[in-house]
């Protein structure tokens, strides 16, 4: 086979949310666009992630979430790939290592030492965006631990059978979310955790009323706990739940000038680079999430074209899919005092908000948070029904620098779940 390079305005080095939505976005504006996955299109959050968990959320019963999942994938994988059949975008299938800091080789799913170049398609490109995204981190104590239970989220969803006892370590976004559905679904739940609380970058009295709640539901916490040895662990199944790391291994990175952190992550700067090369979404341990991802995507690519935009890292949602559901953006009560600025605080109660007591949805609170000095809005943190599509509305408030007072002048129709903000910009202490 002979060797061919290609040399396209752009590479970038995964198809996850943040590789596609450049590759798309890109080639839009009219740059030539290769675009290289070893793997499924889509990545983490698509074949292992976001959209499998949200359909076992709002499935029933197990058996309908295993089989709804493995089709609601494929039919948004298949949009995926629809995406990249632009006529500017080139889709390289193989695993990518760096020549130096301008070439990558493009081999099979993994480099063999035996392959020569000639084998191997090379791609040049002056811009380069590396997105391969992040996986499940296990705790140096335990991997030492060959225990046949043991999964990440990714082998969880792969499970055909309900465990009948299921044990998550870790109470972060990922075994929170696997608690409550598990749990709905008939397993017996138990989740572990380090720290004293749940959740550590949602606002305490939030995510410490939403564990009360599901305790009540019947899911077991052991908060403060540190796991000596699974061997001590009473479950059919372990999930771990513990924490990600960068999918930088076998890129070769030292031969484009990148060294990562002890987790793989790439250190990047404010336009999301690394010397001249970007590196977006997980993979810069930044802002772990699909959306936040995306936009990332977007900001570089108009960083190539020197254009201008407006887009706020600096406020970013995110959601918690449990049930009922939690949200938050900017700071949490304990980042204001702890970084000592004044602030009001207003909470308002699902149960005194009347949509919510319609739809039998009264378990829920949220927290908006505002500047005393100006009023203006710094955060929102919330749990209970539609706490996602409630910090959204405050997300954008905060990206056009909105005021509480602005706030209380704004209609909301009634009833709605919406209100429940124009109470809590009312009910300040």
């Amino acid at each position: 086979m002979m060797n061919h390079t290609l040399e396209p305005d752009l590479l970038i080095i995964g198809a996850g949310p943040g590789g596609y939505r450049a590759a798309e976005y890109a080639a839009k504006q009219g740059l030539q666009v290769v675009i290289a996955e070893q793997g499924e299109v889509g990545g983490t959050c698509l074949n292992r992630g976001c959209i499998p968990t949200k359909t076992y959320v709002h499935s029933a019963t197990f058996a309908e979430a295993f089989e709804r999942q493995q089709a609601v994938v494929q039919q948004l994988r298949a949009g995926v790939e629809g995406i990249l059949t632009h006529p500017n975008i080139t889709l390289v299938r193989g695993h990518v290592s760096f020549v130096d800091a301008r070439t990558v080789r493009v081999g099979g799913d993994t480099v063999a030492a035996e392959q020569t170049m000639d084998a191997e398609p090379t791609v040049a490109a002056k811009n380069i965006i590396i997105a391969t995204g992040s996986k499940a981190k296990m705790p140096p104590a335990l991997e030492a631990e060959a225990d046949p239970r043991v999964v990440t989220s990714t082998e969880l969803l792969q499970l055909s059978t309900l465990p009948r006892k299921l044990c998550i370590i870790g109470a972060g976004v990922i075994g929170m979310e696997f608690a409550s559905v598990f749990h709905r679904f008939g397993s017996e739940v138990t989740v572990i955790e380090f720290l004293k609380e749940c959740l550590p970058t949602v606002d305490s009295d939030v995510a410490k009323r939403l564990r009360k709640l599901l305790e009540k539901r019947g899911i077991t916490f052991r908060m403060k706990t540190a796991v000596q040895s699974l061997a001590d662990i009473d479950a059919d199944v372990i999930l771990i739940a513990t924490g990600r790391q960068a999918n930088t291994e076998g890129l070769n990175l030292e031969a484009a000038g990148i060294t990562p952190d002890a987790r793989g992550f790439i250190t990047v700067d404010e336009h999301f680079r690394c010397g001249h090369i970007y590196a977006i979404g997980d993979v810069n341990g930044r802002q772990m999430l699909a959306h936040a991802a995306e936009m990332q995507a977007v900001s570089v690519v108009n960083h190539m074209l020197g254009r201008q935009d407006n887009i706020r890292f600096d406020v970013m949602p995110a959601a918690i899919f449990t049930e009922p559901e939690a949200a938050c953006v900017g700071l949490s009560e304990d980042q204001l005092k702890a970084a000592g600025i004044a602030y009001r605080c207003g909470k308002a109660f699902h149960r005194a908000n009347g949509k919510a007591l319609a739809m039998g949805e009264t378990e829920g609170l949220v927290k908006l948070f505002w500047r005393e000095d100006d009023g203006l809005l710094t955060g929102c943190h919330a749990f209970g029904a539609h706490a996602a599509d409630i910090v959204q509305e405050v997300s954008v408030l905060m990206c056009r620098d909105t005021t509480v007072s602005q706030l209380r002048d704004m209609v909301h129709i009634h009833p709605t779940l919406g209100e429940l903000l124009l109470d809590a910009a009312n009910a300040a202490h």
